[in-house]
């Protein structure tokens, strides 16, 4: 978990993160999200809409851990939901994931 948490943050400093749902869902739209990290806790409004889109444009999505860690782990306030654009990274956190 801890290592997932911080590859969220070395993808961060790379420049290879979106966060916000608007904005994630604008990177999932254009092609250029390769994996969506959507936290725990987000709302089931949120949960549906990102999951449907996601699905949609065949983008992988992990449930991982709290608005609270996520936002501190990219150095922000809280998040709930993460794109990862960079496929490397995705990957990475991917198997982390599991």
């Amino acid at each position: 978990m801890n290592k997932l948490l911080n590859a969220l943050g070395l993808a961060m400093r790379a420049g290879k993160v979106v966060s916000g749902e608007e904005f994630v869902i604008r990177e999932v739209r254009a092609g250029k999200a390769k994996l969506v990290v959507l936290a725990k806790d987000a709302a089931k409004n949120t949960e549906k809409k990102l999951t449907d889109k996601c699905q949609s444009y065949q983008v992988p999505l992990i449930r991982f851990g709290t608005r609270q860690e996520l936002g501190k782990a990219i150095g922000k306030a809280e998040r709930v939901v993460i794109a990862v654009t960079d496929p490397g990274f995705a990957k990475m956190i991917r198997q982390l994931a599991q």
